[in-house]
């Protein structure tokens, strides 16, 4: 009996099953009374002494989904614990509810005349502090999980945090100028003009400052076979940023461009990618990205690369096109743009390296190079747009591009 006692009273191991079942419910299993009368029922004919044999009945009578075995054998270890020493990593386990006050445990009542009063009354002391906390919640393991590892119920949660996500770009100093309050640039025309009725004279001082405009955003998302694990999850991606931004121009591309901005406008995100979808003739596909930045440079550039834009290219560098032309096209669109910024969801991977052809072509011509496997990711690439700086960046291409 010594191998299972728990840090509560002995006797009464009715008692102990529905605190402990109470304890599996406030960590957000599903535990019914009727599977509690199981449990209760599979104790006649199991010996009490065998841990193992005891955990195992337990977890049949009351576990009824896999997700749900992490979190009961961490409550099962916490209330049945071997030893009174507890470590709360432990319990640093993904949970969907949290409870509401820390579990204080009973006392264990003092041993009469056994000589150890004082060692009892010290460890009463400390198994009051004991709290149950859990650590991690789910939230916090979607935004480290990969992108290509994802079910469709992360899917479907990834939607909601991704709307939580605050996207800005830093804006560009434009060449007009706009009244100022403070003192500055000197505003000769608004001068002469309010100063008439002092005769000309130069009475009352005003000033004016340059104005600032977000830079426009372009994406260019791969959609071919080898990024079919990443693409409709970096599509709504895609989606959002397009509303939450002004001025932003989105294509895709497999072994052609296609332009899916107002597909985009939709604001049902579900909407707006079977939409786009339905629209792309060559989704999974092979992949030509030479061949679809040429199409850009040469069809769109002039319509969307206006006034400093920010290019995000989202790939994963697996080229069947020609590696010279991807080269060329690349330098072509970096003098085109602002800041060019290649996103590749295999650099999140540490033992990656950028050793196809179509990477080493593209990367000379690349201003920022960034994985986009997961949510942590896109809040460091969140974090780069609203921090570009006034100055482009030092740009040393190829001689004879």
């Amino acid at each position: 009996m010594d191998e299972l006692e728990p840090l509560i009273p002995r006797g009464n191991l009715m008692t102990h099953v529905v605190a402990f079942v109470h304890l599996l419910r406030s960590t957000g299993i599903k535990v019914s009374s009727e599977q509690t009368v199981d449990l209760a029922r599979a104790l006649e004919h199991v010996p009490i002494v065998a841990r193992g044999d005891f955990r195992a009945a337990a977890r049949c009578t009351l576990i009824c989904r896999r997700e749900d075995l992490p979190v009961f054998d961490a409550a099962f270890d916490f209330y049945w614990r071997m030893q009174s020493g507890f470590d709360p990593l432990m319990l640093a386990i993904p949970v969907v509810k949290m409870p509401p006050k820390p579990l204080r445990l009973p006392r264990r009542p003092r041993s009469q005349g056994d000589g150890h009063n004082e060692p009892d009354r010290h460890e009463e002391q400390q198994e009051e502090k004991v709290g149950f906390t859990l650590t991690f919640t789910a939230a916090e393991t979607l935004r480290t999980k990969d992108f290509g590892n994802f079910s469709y119920e992360e899917v479907q949660a990834c939607k909601e945090l991704l709307r939580t996500l605050d996207w800005r770009i830093e804006p560009r100093r434009t060449r007009r100028r706009r009244p100022a309050v403070r003192a500055g640039e000197i505003d000769m025309r608004r001068i002469l003009r309010r100063n008439l009725r002092h005769g000309g004279d130069p009475i009352e001082l005003t000033f004016r400052e340059p104005r600032y405009r977000q830079r426009p955003l372009v994406v260019l998302c791969d959609i071919s076979g080898s990024m079919d694990r990443y693409s409709r999850i970096l599509l709504q991606f895609v989606h959002t940023i397009s509303n939450g931004l002004r001025d932003v121009e989105a294509f895709v591309f497999g072994t052609r461009l296609t332009r899916i901005t107002r597909l985009l406008r939709e604001r049902d995100i579900d909407e707006a990618i079977a939409a786009v979808s339905k629209h792309v003739v060559d989704w999974s596909g092979g992949t030509r990205i030479g061949e679809a930045v040429r199409h850009f440079n040469y069809y769109w550039s002039r319509r969307v690369l206006g006034r400093g834009p920010v290019v995000l290219l989202i790939s994963d560098g697996w080229d069947r096109g020609d590696p010279q032309l991807l080269g060329r096209e690349m330098a072509r669109l970096q003098r085109s743009c602002y800041r060019l910024i290649w996103l590749n969801p295999l650099l999140g991977n540490p033992r990656y390296q950028p050793l196809t052809q179509g990477m080493q072509a593209a990367l000379p011509f690349v201003d920022d190079f960034l994985p986009v496997h997961n949510l942590v990711s896109l809040e460091q690439l969140g974090a780069k747009l609203a921090m570009l700086g006034a100055r482009r960046p030092e740009r040393r291409q190829r001689v004879g591009t």
